[in-house]
């Protein structure tokens, strides 16, 4: 079993900052992907950024803004988040791909204009 911890999420003005971090402790063979989605209400949930050992993505919406990555020697995933707008409120969700995926428990972030 994989356990994940969320943390960084929180109250921000438009055009602030954050810097979300996922930690993944238990039995962990080998991570493949990790990532973030986040739920907005009243709409989908949306993958934000994946990040593997060859390759990284992000939904267009964020492209430019958010930026990934990992720390492989702690098994934790970072989303540094700038130039945020109200349009970024969710529960940010990270995740981790091994031999199943796993789900972190959310974390929120509000963004107020």
């Amino acid at each position: 079993q994989v356990q994940l911890v969320e943390s960084g999420g929180g109250l921000v003005q438009a055009g602030g900052s954050l810097r979300l971090s996922c930690s993944a402790s238990g039995t962990i063979a080998s991570i493949n992907y990790m990532g973030w989605h986040r739920h907005a209400p009243g709409k989908q949930l949306e993958l934000v950024a994946s990040i593997s050992s060859r390759s990284t993505n992000y939904a267009d919406s964020v492209k430019g803004r958010f930026a990934i990555s990992r720390d492989n020697a702690k098994n934790t995933v970072y989303l540094q988040m700038n130039n945020l707008t109200p349009e970024d409120t969710a529960v940010y969700y990270c995740y981790v791909v091994e031999r199943r995926t796993y789900w972190g428990q959310g974390t929120q972030v509000t963004v107020s204009s």
